[in-house]
Parts: C-alpha cells; structure tokens; sequence
C-alpha cells in the first residue's frame, strides 16, 4: 500500500514539472510573441490600412536577415498606393544584391505616370549598373522624361570649344549643346555621354573640314547640325539625341597661312643647308687646287733646278761649248727683260754661275 502511495506521489510529482515546465515554455512564447507584436505592430497595422498587407512572419524574416523592414514596407505601400503591386520579396532580394529598393519604386512610379514601359526587373538592373557613380535609375528616368542639355566639349575637359579647319586653311572654333535623353532599353550595356560628346566632336570637325570656306560654315551653322545628326552619333549609346544646336560659332585664326608660312621657312632653311654644303664643297675644292698649285710650283721649282746640274754635265761632256753658254744667257736676259716689261712679276730660275 505504501509502494502504491509513493509511485503515485512520485507521477503527480512527474506531472506538475512537465507541467510547470509547458507553462514556462508557454509563457515564453507568449512574451516572445507579444514582444514581436509590440515591436511590428506599427508597420503591421500602417501596412494593412494602406492595402498592402504584410505578414508578422515576413517582418519577422526581415529582422533576422537584417533587412530594413521599415523602408521595405514602405516602399510597397508607395508602389500599392500608385498600382503597382510589388512583393517585399523582391524588394528585400534587389536590397541584399546591394541595390536601392527606394529609387527603383519611384523611378517605375515616375515612368508609369509618363507612359515609359519600365518593369521592376530592369530598374533593379539598371539601379545595379550605375552602382558607385554619380547616377541612379530615378535621375535615369526623370532624363528620360525631361530631356538634358550637354555641352560638347565637355567644360570639365579644360576646353569650352571645338577648332576645325574649313578647306581654305581658316579655322573656325564651334560650341555646340546636345539634348538627349535616355534610352532606358540601352542604358544597361550602352555607351555613357562621355562618348556621345566625343562624337558629336568628330562630327563637327568632320562638317567643319568638308566646308568648302569657313564662310559657308558662319552663314549656315545648322548645317553642322544636320551633318552630325545624320551620323547617328546616339548609335549604342544609353541616350537618344533629340537635338544638336550650335550655340557659337568664331573665326580661329588663318591656319593654311600659318602652315605655308612654316612650310617656307622650313623650305628656306633646307636651302640655306644645301648651299652651305656647296659652299663648304667649294672651299675644300679650291682648297685642293691650291695644294695641287703648290705641289706643281714645287716640281716646276725642282725642274728648273736640274738646268744648271744638266748645262754643268754638258760642259763636263763636251756636249756644250762657251758660245752656247753665251746664247743661252743672251736668251735668259732677253727673257727677264721682256718679263720685267710685262709686270707679271714672275721670277725665272738664275742662269748658272762661275
């Protein structure tokens, strides 16, 4: 009887911990939950009036995921409130991919109030493209809604005009302002409005370069334009041009007289070295000449010197008599005096002497 009690005491004892311990358990889930209800209660019940229900278990997921729940919540009741039913998953996903779920909303409110096929798809992809720059996809948008002026060339380039040359040598400096607007099915993967400049530049040099005279480009400056647009300089780029306005146009300078002045002076100087080189040419010529001069004067002088040896050997020889010696001076000094009247100054060797 005694066993009976105490197994029994020993069940009730059993039953009251397991017990004690569901109603701990239970009261923890019930703090739990109140504390959740407390904390997401707001945008529970803001999110509900506004038509765009959210659940405590998704509020809840977004808390522990460290997601925004509060601007999540918003932002779809922004999107519900304009027509266009968006689910918080796929702002929380475009979030966590590191994108601005707040700019995407307003920028496919702001494209549906204007008529602009946009999805939710390609605004999270085009936000994601310009991650890190200056621009995001509501100002995208908004250029695609409101047009935008750009100057070419670009004033943060250092320079505020483009130079061309006309094809009679005047250069004529030529600013000009394009309007554009954005190409949102291109602005993923299209150029940027760095290569819209550049090519608006090239064809204004190029029209300016195909003016028969600059005047021609002075009295008809819409000329350049309809030259550029023809191009198609908006080809794969994330903007549409709608315009191209000259907005100055001013004589640079005469470039084709610069250049054949130079090209003269050029010219001259590679004549004055041509006949520098002659010049040089002719003083070692004649330099040349005057040592042969000498070297003949030095072998006349050596030959004049061998007459006296020759007349010495002849009298040795017998060869030459005392008359003939006699002749041969009368000859030598009718030679000097004939030399001395003519004043050529010319020496002749002396005749030899005993």
């Amino acid at each position: 009887m005694m066993l009976g009690n105490s197994l029994y005491m020993l069940a009730a004892t059993e039953f009251n911990f397991i017990a004690g311990l569901v109603m701990i358990v239970l009261v923890v889930i019930v703090l739990i939950a109140a504390m959740v209800i407390i904390k997401f209660f707001k945008t529970w019940l803001r999110a509900l009036l506004a038509k765009a229900p959210v659940s405590m278990f998704n509020l809840l997921g977004m808390l522990l995921r460290k997601v925004p729940y509060e601007g999540v919540v918003e932002s779809r009741i922004t999107a519900c409130k304009a027509g266009l039913p968006l689910s918080t998953d796929a702002l929380e996903a475009h979030f966590l991919a590191g994108g601005d779920y707040h700019n995407c909303v307003l920028a496919l409110i702001a494209a549906a109030k204007a008529g602009i096929p946009l999805t939710f798809d390609k605004a999270c992809a085009i936000d994601l493209a310009v991650k890190g720059t200056e621009k995001t996809v509501l100002e995208a948008v908004r250029t695609s809604i409101n047009p935008r002026v750009i100057d070419c060339p670009n004033p943060s380039s250092g320079q505020t005009r483009l130079t061309a040359v006309a094809r009679d040598g005047i250069a004529v400096a030529v600013r000009a302002r394009v309007t554009v607007r954005t190409n949102l099915d291109l602005f993923v993967g299209g150029a940027t409005e760095d290569t819209v400049v550049a090519r608006v530049g090239e064809g204004i040099v190029s029209a300016v370069g195909s003016a028969l005279s600059y005047k021609d480009v002075l009295e008809r400056p819409e000329s350049i334009s309809q030259k550029v647009m023809e191009k198609g300089v908006d080809a794969s780029t994330a903007f549409e041009v709608i315009s191209i306005d000259i907005a100055d146009v001013d004589v640079a300078g005469n470039v084709g007289a610069r250049l054949q002045a130079e090209q003269a002076e050029a010219d001259k100087q590679i004549a004055q070295a041509k006949a520098e080189v002659r010049r040089a040419a002719a003083v070692a010529t004649e330099q040349e000449m005057a040592a042969r001069t000498q070297e003949m004067r030095a072998k006349v002088v050596e030959a004049e010197a061998e007459i006296p040896m020759a007349i010495a050997e002849a009298f040795r020889n017998g060869n030459l008599g005392v008359l003939d010696y006699a002749r041969y001076q009368n000859v030598v000094a009718d030679t000097k005096m004939r030399e001395s009247i003519a004043g050529d100054g010319r020496v002749s060797a002396k005749p030899l002497e005993h």
